[in-house]
């Protein structure tokens, strides 16, 4: 199975590397620090990779898209027709992630993993799982089989961008109504209180706010999903771009290439890969906090600092895309940046430097 032999392959963190890129950075041509978190992830990008000096020659958001039939339950202020409406925008560059992403220079890979309609956008990478995951507040999401096979998705699309070149994966998200399942997730996975886990989304008001609350409460008590078990999880209570989304950061953490993850959609997923991993943790970057409330618990759960703050919760990859060349700059202070030694600069001038 194409999951099983993926996790694998996901190994540790090249330790050497990281001594060696840490030296360099230390000695590099500043004060010790001075370049905050550019330095940690500069650090962690040689662990990857397993190369003092990582390159980033190429990068590519992958966007999964997905419906939720929970929408039934009234728990988005937005009709799930625009999951099926908006791709083409996402494929001509005229959408959020096209913008973006053209600005950073990746490309963009769209992926109907799930979308409810029949979907033949040219442009659009068409492995539909089902159409559109179940209704959570009255059954299961998927079957377990299925996740298997929407993960397993992710990986071969995660693969296929490195085969071609890819040095870093961002990930991204189009799905109405999929707040809702990735905050049964986050609760599933931390136990926090539904309350807790459960934010606005996308246009929502103090009514829509309580119903979605009460959805996922049901959700979890219809499904019971095994917090031990995050394949339980995904299937009972997650969603096809979801399920999607974590084979990326699998796929990507097994070829030893850094994943970044956009926000809360994403986030869930995160939390999905890592619990069926946990060593592929090491291989995630957290681009920036959401402005949806829980997602600084799950970045919390997950251990993970966001690059950037900048109160987006479009999705779609945008904030991932935003924090490419942050992480970009992070690789090129080791392979171009001098030290002290290979400027000339005396040991006695570092010290009045620092």
């Amino acid at each position: 199975m194409l999951l099983a032999r993926t996790i694998e392959k996901i190994g540790e963190l090249d330790r050497k590397a990281m001594a060696q890129a840490q030296a360099r950075v230390d000695s590099l041509l500043k004060p010790p620090g001075s370049l905050g978190r550019l330095e940690e992830l500069a650090v962690q990008l040689a662990g990857i990779t397993g190369r003092l000096f990582p390159e980033i020659k190429a990068k590519s958001v992958i966007v999964m898209a997905g419906d939720h039939e929970v929408v039934a339950e009234g728990v988005s202020a937005a009709p799930q027709e625009i999951t099926w409406q908006i791709l083409p925008r996402f494929v001509d560059g005229t959408g959020g992630i096209g913008v973006l992403a053209r600005h950073v220079g990746a490309k963009v890979v769209v992926v109907d993993i799930g979308v409810a309609r029949p979907v033949d956008w040219p442009g659009v990478v068409v492995r539909k799982v089902r159409p559109g995951a179940g209704n959570i507040a009255c059954g299961p999401a998927m079957t377990r089989e299925e996740a298997v096979r929407a993960i397993e998705v992710g990986i071969e699309l995660a693969q296929d961008e490195i085969e071609q070149g890819a040095d870093l994966i961002a990930t991204g998200d189009m799905g109405i109504g999929n707040t809702t399942p990735s905050s049964a997730i986050l609760c599933a996975v931390t136990g926090l209180p539904v309350e807790e886990a459960v934010g606005r989304g996308t246009m929502v008001n103090d009514a829509v706010l309580a119903r979605k609350r009460r959805v996922v409460a049901e959700a979890l008590k219809v499904n019971r999903p095994d917090s031990g078990d995050p394949l339980d999880i995904l299937a009972k209570v997650g969603g096809l771009e979801i399920a999607g989304l974590a084979g990326v950061v699998l796929g990507a953490a097994a070829r030893r290439v850094p994943v970044l993850l956009d926000g809360f959609i994403t986030g869930a997923a995160a939390l999905i890969a890592v619990g069926l991993c946990p060593r592929a943790k090491d291989f995630i970057l957290a681009s920036h906090l959401s402005e949806e409330r829980a997602h600084r618990h799950m970045l919390a759960a997950l251990g993970f600092k966001p690059i950037l703050d900048l109160n987006l919760r479009l999705g779609e990859g945008t904030g991932a895309a935003l924090a490419m060349p942050v992480v970009e700059a992070a690789a090129k202070i080791l392979r171009e940046m001098a030290t002290f030694g290979e400027a000339r600069v005396s040991s006695l001038d570092k010290e009045k430097l620092l």
